[in-house]
């Protein structure tokens, strides 16, 4: 038989956003069926968001079979906290709430002052101690490569030790996607499924499912003010300084995140295909060009993944 002969089968080809939905449902099953008590953080932000899809997936007809983590800093966007309710109820998920405010009121954690504070840092401490009270061996994260170098270095699955800790330089090796998944008592695994997505591929995915977002994401009148190049929203979590001057003009967010950290973009898109369009053009990393807490050193984002942070 020719070439041309071959039936239409043998040629079939999957596009990349499936094969990239095949490869994530692949470990979200071999977490579930290699280890005893996964948990999936949920952010309420547009990663966290095809996460949950994914795993709704995997599972389908039957329940997502780990509950949902969030690590909530007190200082998040009130129209995302609305959609996280919503979202895990129709879901039908257990959701468990790792509260930052409660590390501090009892004393574990200091808030951090000055022109930049931001809570986000203390999610490390809220999160492994969720992890050691639940006793969690394996926690799904939304981190993508493409989002910052030192995620870039993250294997999918990413071994941390007793301590919560991740060393980059003492890591599994990843061939022909077979896992190494064995733990010792207390440590843990944290599994990226999203690793090899780019933020184009999260728009497109999102598009094709027709998968709902808090409307941050959307194009919105709000009021800023802009700091070091970023337009921050007015909060009453963030102290302005005298020449920081409140204004409304119309924005979207590209990532969620603490309102005290997170920047908004200047925008006019509206619709999906509006958002892929600027995406598609952009050579600036969302959390580069929005994420207060990552300028804080050249290294900031590694040191706090080092300490146990996603």
């Amino acid at each position: 038989m020719s070439q041309v002969d071959q039936p239409a089968l043998g040629r079939y080809q999957l596009s990349q956003l499936d094969f990239l939905e095949a490869e994530a449902i692949f470990i979200m099953r071999e977490v579930a069926a290699e280890f005893d008590r996964p948990v999936l953080l949920f952010s309420g932000g547009k990663d966290s968001i095809v996460m949950l899809r994914l795993a709704e997936k995997a599972f389908w007809p039957g329940a997502v079979p780990f509950p949902v983590m969030h690590v909530d800093t007190g200082h998040n966007f009130p129209e995302v906290m609305e959609f996280r309710d919503r979202r895990l109820g129709e879901a039908g998920v257990r959701l468990i709430v790792a509260s930052v405010q409660e590390q501090i009121d009892a004393g574990k954690v200091t808030e951090p002052t000055g022109r930049w504070a931001s809570r986000n840092r203390l999610q490390t401490a809220a999160l492994l101690e969720a992890i050691e009270e639940h006793g969690f061996d394996a926690a799904f994260g939304g981190a993508r490569r493409d989002e910052e170098k030192a995620r870039a270095k993250e294997r999918i699955f990413s071994f941390r030790d007793e301590f919560g800790q991740w060393d980059p330089k003492v890591q599994r090796p990843e061939l022909w996607n077979v896992y190494n998944t064995r733990t010792e008592r207390g440590e843990h695994i944290r599994v990226f499924p999203l690793s090899n997505w780019t933020e184009l591929d999260i728009w497109g995915y999102i598009a094709r499912e027709q998968l709902e977002l808090p409307n941050i994401y959307l194009s919105h009148e709000r009021r800023v003010f802009e700091r070091d190049g970023i337009l921050l929203a007015d909060n009453p979590y963030v102290t302005r300084g005298p020449d920081e001057e409140v204004f409304e003009t119309t924005v979207r967010y590209r990532t969620v995140g603490d309102m005290t950290c997170t920047g908004a973009v200047r925008s006019t898109a509206t619709e999906l295909d509006d958002i892929i369009a600027e995406i598609a053009a952009t050579r600036i990393t969302e959390r580069g060009q929005t994420r207060a807490d990552d300028r804080s050193s050249e290294a900031a984002m590694e040191d706090r993944k080092r300490e146990g942070y996603f």
